[in-house]
């Protein structure tokens, strides 16, 4: 009799233990919230996936993803609250994107790959003590207009005028204040145009075409970088020699020139940060980090379609050229 308890119990155990450690591991599956300004198919978006394959996250296995898709800054706060109510584990947002995500929410973690002055938006209390729910890694745009009008200077010496894109409510006009500085030094007559929506690129187009500029950049946001092809698109129709804020811009989408930290980079980084609040660090305690890596990048096919010879100095500093 005890044998046949025996054989009962066991056959029972053997029969439950597989259903315990099958819901044990759907209960330990994670559920992400994203917020973007690019698709499915944006490198960016690849990138942040790399890095969480890398740690051994597989989506539909131990971890499900929850894409939202910005198309103007408009959706982000229904956006991001749709998120919320869905009581995602984490949300993953950039730039306005984590700004909208932090007003939804002040419990539910937010890894940033890319923020601008994350201090001056009241996203953290300092960078080495973030301090609230919210943590990832910030670019200096102050610090990128500069080296932008530099590399356009030394580009084309005799440059005098040189049209610049940008997109204020994204950083509050710091790259546009500091581009005015830039131009100042270097004698470069600077024709500013804003730019909020889509919509707003027409106006802007024809404003570069009236005012005839020699050149032009286009500032960091994710409307320019969700809008890249069009942009690209415009340069090469005016041949317009154009400096970019990310790589993306040439390489694959026929740009001429960028220069700016490696976004692809950052995003794939940011994953170690999901990895690590997963696992019960908290935002708080997490540092923001910053960029170590910048690259310059040259298309010289773009380059001879438009006439333009780069200088050697210049090609001499670039961390890719495509020819």
């Amino acid at each position: 009799m005890r044998l046949i308890r025996f054989a009962v119990v066991l056959v029972i155990s053997l029969i439950v233990a597989p259903l315990s450690g099958a819901a044990q591991q759907a209960e330990r599956a994670a559920r992400i919230g994203f917020l973007g300004a690019g698709s499915p198919s944006d490198p960016l978006v690849a990138a942040f996936n790399q890095g969480l394959r890398e740690l051994g996250y597989v989506e539909g296995r131990n971890i499900s993803i929850e894409y939202r898709w910005v198309v103007t800054s408009e959706q982000l706060p229904s956006l991001a609250a749709d998120l919320v109510r869905l009581k995602v584990d984490l949300i993953v947002a950039s730039s306005q994107g984590a700004v909208a995500a932090k007003k939804a929410t002040s419990t539910i973690p937010i890894v940033m790959p890319i923020i601008t002055d994350p201090v001056r938006l009241g996203l953290v209390a300092s960078l080495a003590r973030p301090g609230g729910n919210a943590t990832g890694f910030a670019t200096q745009n102050d610090e990128l207009p500069g080296k932008w009008m530099e590399l356009v200077k030394e580009t084309l010496p005799r440059v005098s005028r040189v049209a610049a894109l940008f997109h204020p409510t994204y950083d509050g006009g710091v790259q546009l204040k500091a581009s005015e500085a830039a131009a100042r030094s270097l004698d470069v007559r600077l024709q500013t145009l804003k730019v909020e929506r889509p919509d707003d690129f027409v106006k802007a187009f024809a404003e570069i075409q009236k005012n005839r500029a020699e050149a032009l950049i286009v500032s960091s946001s994710p409307l320019f970088s969700a809008q890249r092809a069009r942009l690209v698109e415009f340069a090469a129709k005016y041949r317009l020699p154009t400096i970019y804020h990310q790589k993306e811009f040439v390489v694959g989408s026929g740009g001429l020139m960028s220069y700016g930290p490696d976004f692809r980079d950052l995003f794939r980084r940011s994953a170690t940060y999901v990895d690590k609040i997963l696992k019960g660090a908290k935002p708080a305690d997490l540092p923001v980090q910053q960029p170590t890596k910048f690259e310059l990048v040259i298309n010289l096919k773009t380059a001879k379609a438009i006439g333009l010879t780069i200088p050697q100095s210049v090609l001499g500093r670039a961390d890719q050229v495509i020819e």
